[in-house]
């Protein structure tokens, strides 16, 4: 079953409670296709359908719970989670929700956990690549990875819309365009550099748009370590491995293949970023993947992500360190 690992869906409600926090950028995400009426659903459905995907897992990130408030981004995490839990109960074929969390409270953060993959039969956590500006490499955040990895659970990265922290990306108009890859590329190897795949084996972490430029960077990483970070025992290349990544790319077939040489097929995983890729784009970010690899590998990757709906299992997926593939 070709299913989507990344894509979008904001309620009206939810944007709105967000706004009431005093989040300034929630208003970005209205007007793109991706809320929850009738008209949108229906919409939404038809493409998909024109580009063969029958399955998508929604995330409201960039728009996670995050705020200093506790009070605040329970209740903010717990309105997402219950809409979207609402959505999977109408629309069982046609979705499935990666759970938000009240980051960067701990303790209600791991309560909301189980809650959302219990309860509510969430299939992961949607996490931003960092929480308030703080990286998920930070041992804050280790009690959130030891619970995940008991559970063999999935951690979906996705930028936070941050400008990775740089002035010369937030004043030159590349906040998505460069500063979200560029966050990814941070974020797998603070993980990687943290020993944070070796030491949490069940973990399936999976990273947007190719993991940035990591599939470049690797083997200068590997070179660098015994000067730049030589207490970490496992080499980037081989830590990457551990990891999965989504396949947005904007129809960009090279950078498929490069991830694929990079990581290997099997870890790559069929990603739109619906709305942002729609109609034709949408149809495109199916039929690159065709394009790029073999067709064996190329059907690999598009049904990949069914795997963690519990709604097909895809043949020849191989299989990492954790309980099962993906």
């Amino acid at each position: 079953m070709r299913t989507d690992a990344h894509a979008h869906l904001w309620s009206e409600a939810y944007l709105r409670l967000l706004e009431s926090y005093g989040r300034r950028d929630a208003a970005a995400h209205r007007g793109l296709g991706a809320g929850d009426s009738t008209r949108d659903l229906d919409a939404r459905f038809a493409m998909n359908d024109a580009a063969g995907i029958v399955h998508q897992i929604l995330s409201v990130s960039p728009q996670g719970p995050y705020f200093a408030d506790a009070g605040q981004a329970v209740t903010a995490a717990r309105h997402a989670n219950d809409h979207y839990a609402g959505l999977v109960r109408d629309w069982p074929a046609r979705f499935s929700a990666f759970a938000a969390l009240p980051l960067p409270h701990l303790d209600a953060s791991l309560e909301e956990l189980a809650r959302a993959l219990g309860e509510l039969g969430m299939v992961g956590v949607g996490v931003t690549t960092d929480v308030l500006g703080r990286s998920l490499g930070d041992p804050a955040f280790t009690p959130l990875f030891e619970e995940l990895d008991r559970r063999g659970g999935v951690p979906s990265l996705h930028p936070s819309g941050h400008d990775a922290g740089s002035p010369l990306i937030t004043a030159h108009r590349m906040r998505w365009m460069v500063g979200a890859p560029t966050e990814d590329t941070i974020c797998a190897m603070h993980l990687i550099l943290e020993g944070i795949p070796r030491r949490f084996p069940r973990l399936r972490i999976i990273h947007s748009h190719l993991g940035g430029a990591l599939p470049l960077l690797l083997p200068r990483a590997d070179d660098h370590l015994t000067w730049e970070a030589p207490d970490v025992v496992e080499k980037p290349t081989e830590a990457a491995r551990r990891m999965y990544d989504d396949t947005v790319a904007h129809g960009h077939a090279p950078a498929v293949r490069a991830a694929a040489d990079s990581y290997g097929a099997d870890r790559l995983l069929l990603g739109t970023d619906f709305p942002y890729q729609s109609g034709q784009q949408l149809r495109r970010a199916v039929s690159f993947i065709e394009e790029a690899l073999p067709p064996e590998r190329a059907e690999q990757v598009l049904t990949a992500g069914a795997l963690l709906s519990g709604r097909s299992e895809p043949q020849g997926v191989v299989q990492g360190e954790c309980d099962g593939p993906l």
